[in-house]
This record gives C-alpha cells, structure tokens and sequence, in this order.
C-alpha cells in the first residue's frame, strides 16, 4: 500500500453515470472524468470516488455486477472511438443514428438507462464492424496483444454472446450445454472460427472500454487526484464468473442480512456466497486478479459490506426472504447437544419442524374439508394429532409458491393462501440443515414453539444457542484475518471498508491490522447506547477512516435536515459553534439553506478521519441555483425500491458550468482547507 497517502484530504464521491458535461448530456462517459478531475483540482478536491463501473448489463443497479473485470459499455465515448469519424462521415444511416442518441435523450435530471445502452450497443456494433477484425475476423495486432494480457477476456466473451444469444436471459435458463460447460469448453468455443467474430466484438469492446478509461484516470493521477473505486463483495448469480468459475461460489446458497427492526423478513439480495475453501486452494486467485485488474485505474478501492469477508447471512436457495438463514461460517448444535440439554426427539422436531394446528385450517374457509385437500398438497397430518407437518419435498418457500392447488380453491384465494402457508413455513426456532445438526434461527425467541416452553427450558436453549454464538466469533476474525491480509498486500491501492452498522469487536481490530480505512457516516455516527444516543464527538473518530456526509444508500443532507428533524436537530446542538459562525441561530437552524449545507460540510472537515470523501451533491447544495426542484430527485439511489429511478441520478449543471463558477469553486475550496 502507498502509505504516503494517508494524510487528511477532502474528495468528492459520484456515479460515473452522472457527470453530465457538454459533450456526452446522456449519460456521463470515462472522458468525462478528465473534465471532473480539472473542477475537482480547481476546488481543492483530491479524491473521486466513483460508484462500480463494471458491466452489469440489463440491471442498472452498479452493485449487480455481469462481471468483476469487464467494464460497462454505457460509459464508452462513441465520439473519441478510433473508428467513429471515418463511419460518421462515410455512413448516413450511422451518422443519423448517432445524431438522433444526442437528440432523442437530452440533458435530463435521470437519464433512460435501458433506451441509452441499447442504442449505445447498436452504434458500438456498427462501429465494431467497420473494423479490419471484423471483416477479417481476425485480431489485429493490438487486439491480439491486448487479449493475452487480460485472460478473463475469453470466458467473458463467450458469454456475453450466449447472452445475446438467449437475449439476455440468465444463464440458467439456457440449454444445458451451454451452462456452465468448463473451461476447457470455454477454451474449444473461443477457437471456435464460426463463432470468432461475434465473440472477438466484446474483446474489441473491452479494449476500447479500457483504453478511455486508462486515459481518463491517468488524466485524474496526472492533476494530482486520487481515483478510487468501489468493489462489491457479491457478484450477480446471472453472471460470467459465476457462470465459468462454479467452484468459487456456493449455488445453493444465497447472501443476505438477517433480520432487523426495518427489514423484518431480513434481505435477500439474490446473490450465490463464496465458497472460501477452494478461493484459499488456489490462493484467492480470483480475487487478487480482480483487485490487480482495478488498480489499472485506481489509487484506492471501497471494500462493499466488509463484515462479508468475516461470515455471509446464507441463506437456502429456495427461499425468498432471509429468515431462515444463517452465519457462514458458524457452529451448528448437534441432536445430541440438545439432548443433553434435556430437550427429547419430540420436542426437537416441535422446535425445528413448523407446525400447522388444524384449527388454522378455518383462516382459509368454513369448509374444512376443502381446507384440508388444499393442505395435503404440502403437508402431511401427524398421526393422532391435530398437527400438520410440511412434507420432506417442501426445500424453501418458494416451493409453496409455485404449489399448484389443481382448482381447490378460488384463483383469488390462491395468494393470500400460499402466504399464509409461507408464513407458517418460518415459525419454527431451529433449522436442520443436515442430519442431527441445527442452527438457531436469527428470531428463535419469536416462534410459536418458544412460547410453549417452560422458563427452564427458554433458559437452557438460550445458553446453549449464545454460547454457540460466541464462539463463532473467533471464527469469523480468523477467517477475515487471512483473506483481508492476502487480498490487501496483494496491490498496492489504498483499502477502505464499508463497516456501517457492524458491532462485533473483531472488525474494527482486523481493518486496523491491514490498514483498512472505516467509514463514519456523519448522521449515524452516534453513541446509541446512551440516553439520548448523542453524536460521537469528530474528534472522537478513528484516524484510519473515511468521514462522509451521506452515502448512495442515503438521502442526501438537504433532504437529511428537512426529513428527519430530530436527527438534524440533535446534529445542530451537538456543533451549535460552527452553525454560529456561519449566521444560524437556534431559532432558524431548522430550514435548510446554503449556510446550513457550509455547516456540516465544516463540521465534517474537522472530525479525526483522514479522509472526507462527500457525495458531490451535498457540495452542491454550497450554490442554491444547483439544487434540483424536488429532493427526492438527488437521491441516487432508495433501497428496497427497483425501479428505473435508481441509480440514474445526474449532476444538475455541466461540469463545465461548474468549473466556471468560481463562487462555488472558492466554497469548496474553504471546506477542503478546514481538514
């Protein structure tokens, strides 16, 4: 790692996508960052954080990534391409094309992600077939050279034409010859001189891709800025790696978060877990290429949701919610723990198989009968009891989901059945995940089966279930310890980890021992476990760490201070001096103004971190006339939420508009100069 670039500095964080300059008002591209980096270097800034660049193909979301190498084809400046001017004048039908992308999608607050990388895709084949390699269908000599010193490229492009192939459809729903074939079969279609063409189009495009991008970040390193960028801990299960390295990931499983106050059914976010003994049998190779491949760019990386690389929430495959998962890796409670606990055969199966009272039967219809027929799909009565059991082919609830009723009941009633049914799938404290061995649901205590037990019997399942818990812990810090130093010392990038809401002892002391920078959110930085949960001094922070304003995750501060007025309020009172300085006083600190956004941005300055990396929006808010009307509408992004306005944000001015603008410009620069 550069050490000498730990020193305080102030940065400026934003996706890629919302640099809006004059010459690409769709969509931002890698030269954009060349003008970004002169405003930046002009303001005082030294740092650019960018959102993941990588191809994420028909998902917007940057964190869904097709790849953990290829880069995404949005971004590529069709206008600086080698072969654009020659087909631009030579071609009416493409130079019309071209025209009508700048036309048909105007500067816009959000921009059309799906309708951009379509006719971004069409141009970019057009251009592609223009070239010697493709009327050859031969590499040329720099094509070639670029090829051999980036193997990924293959199964990439072997891929990525399947997909075209199946119209993008994931890849487990293509013929099975075609799913996960080997890298020997990988290797055989590469060669393959039918296909050659096609395929050599996504290596084309990913050395174009690579080369604006190479230029564009020597441009940042060259004006003195550090380029950082961000890694997702997951790859999408659709994906080209999880597709050619099957034994990296585990497809039973899917990560997640377990259960929390916001989030009571947990979050399943979809994505396979690692299979972290044969990464270490072949010396985490993928990941050390994957980081080795960033840091052609980079000066540092962000390290997505770090507690993954201490122990994942997986959950089944077969499940849509994130109940029934569990820490990996983790220790599992034996039968014969349990019966040494005093706990008996019946009354294990009681706690981990969910059981469904006949009196239930009456939630669906006053026909019992009709009731009952509907349950012997999925379940099966217990003999000389008014208890139902779910039958051994029920893996998961979306197996419930998919049950077919064969017109038992009303289409209706279908839904609200089946989701009854799923509901009582979780009501149960302890899961066998194999034979005799068990582990404690993340909401044990809530189970229909835990409020039957007596005191004792809570008490002796509760020790064993936390002792268990405790020792996890060392598991986990071992683990984190190991990959964390192989990965770290393997590049020489400055590492930050997103540890927000981690409160195991361990991951503060495994960041510190390999130098990883944390994150302090200035809104959550709080002593939550006092009365009042007051606001953790700036002073307070860790030197090795990050101070932000807001995140992608998060409102922005405008929307911050006017939304959630207790959490402002408490922030208020807790730096009243630098709000004083600036002209707000107790009576009027609740509206939101310039003065108020120079406030926190100072208050942030001041904390103990190395570096203040805020979102360029909360710069923003420095000069009124770049807010946008609605704040909802400088979010980047609103969890929960898939829809075509996440993570389409863009800047709301030029960069070079912003670059002119020496009032905001002298702002930031005053901010950049408190650190």
């Amino acid at each position: 790692m550069d050490e000498s670039l730990l020193k305080k500095m102030t940065g400026v964080a934003v996706p890629l996508g919302a640099l809006y300059t004059k010459e690409c008002p769709a969509v931002g591209e890698f030269p954009a960052l060349k003008k970004f980096a002169a405003f930046c270097k002009s303001a005082g800034l030294k740092i650019i954080q960018l959102l993941p660049v990588n191809d994420t193909g028909t998902q917007s979301s940057p964190y869904s990534g097709l790849s953990a190498f290829a880069l995404h084809p949005i971004y590529i400046s069709i206008k600086s391409l080698p072969e654009f001017p020659s087909l631009y004048k030579n071609d009416k039908e493409f130079k019309a094309e071209y025209d009508a992308l700048l036309k048909e999608h105007p500067f816009q607050k959000r921009y059309d992600y799906q309708k951009i990388l379509d006719k971004k895709i069409l141009l970019l084949m057009r251009l592609y077939k223009s070239s010697e390699t493709a009327k050859t269908g031969k590499a040329d000599a720099a094509l070639s050279s670029w090829i051999k010193k980036n193997g990924w490229i293959k199964a990439y492009a072997v891929y990525k034409n399947l997909k075209w192939k199946y119209m993008q459809a994931t890849w487990k729903a293509w013929k099975k010859e075609d799913q996960i074939p080997g890298m020997e079969e990988i290797e055989r279609r590469w060669k393959s001189p039918a296909l050659k063409k096609e395929q050599l189009f996504y290596a084309w495009l990913q050395m174009r891709a690579h080369e604006q991008f190479s230029e564009a970040a020597a441009a940042v390193k060259k004006a003195g800025i550090i380029l950082k960028g961000d890694m997702p801990i997951m790859m999408n299960e659709d994906s080209c790696d999880a597709w050619a390295h099957p034994d990296f990931f585990d497809h039973s499983l899917r990560a997640g978060s377990p259960v929390d106050g916001q989030n009571p059914c947990g979050q399943n976010w979809g994505f396979p877990t690692y299979n972290w003994k044969k990464l270490k049998a072949s010396d985490y190779s993928w990941w050390k290429e994957r980081l080795k491949s960033a840091e052609q760019y980079y000066g540092a990386y962000r390290l997505d949701h770090i507690l993954g690389f201490f122990r994942i929430w997986a959950i089944p495959e077969r499940e849509t919610t994130a109940v029934l998962g569990r820490s990996e890796p983790g220790l599992l409670i034996s039968r014969q723990e349990l019966l040494d606990a005093g706990f008996d055969n019946g009354r294990i199966r009681w706690l981990s198989e969910p059981h469904i009272p006949a009196q239930d039967l009456d939630y669906w219809t006053w026909n019992r009968e009709a009731s009952q027929k509907i349950l012997e799909r999925l379940a099966e009565k217990l003999p000389n009891e008014d208890l139902w059991l779910f039958k051994s082919s029920i893996k998961g609830d979306k197996d419930i989901y998919q049950a077919d009723f064969g017109g038992l009941c009303q289409k209706e009633a279908e839904g609200p059945i089946k989701d009854f049914l799923a509901k009582k799938w979780l009501d149960r404290s302890l899961r066998e995940i194999k034979k005799d061995k068990f582990i404690p649901l993340w909401t044990y205590q809530n189970s229909r089966a835990w409020a039957t037990l007596s005191g004792d019997e809570k008490a002796k399942l509760d020790a064993l279930i936390q002792d268990k818990r405790k020792k996890e812990e060392g598991l986990w810090e071992k683990q984190a310890s190991e990959i964390l130093g192989e990965l770290t010392q393997s590049v020489q990038m400055v590492p930050c980890g997103e540890d927000l809401g981690v409160n195991l002892e361990a991951v503060p002391e495994v960041m510190g021992k390999n130098k990883i920078l944390r994150l302090n959110v200035v809104r959550w930085s709080r002593d939550w476990a006092k009365e009042g949960s007051p606001y953790i001094p700036f002073d307070q922070y860790p030197a090795l760490s990050v101070v932000t304003t807001s995140v992608h995750d998060s409102s922005t501060i405008r929307q911050w201070w006017t939304e959630e007025k207790e959490s402002a309020a408490a922030f208020y009172w807790a730096n009243k001096s630098v709000f004083e300085k600036n002209g707000i006083g107790q009576n009027d600190f609740q509206d939101f103004g310039e003065k108020t956004a120079l406030s926190i941005l100072e208050a942030a300055a001041s904390s103990n971190s190395l570096w203040a990396i805020h979102p360029l929006q909360d710069f923003l808010f420095l000069q009124k006339k770049y807010w946008l009307e609605d704040p909802k509408d400088e979010r980047v992004n609103i969890p929960g939420l898939v829809s075509q306005f996440n993570w389409t944000y863009r800047m709301g001015a030029s960069v070079e508009d912003l670059t002119a603008d020496k009032e905001l410009l002298e702002k930031i620069k005053s901010v950049a100069a408190a650190r």
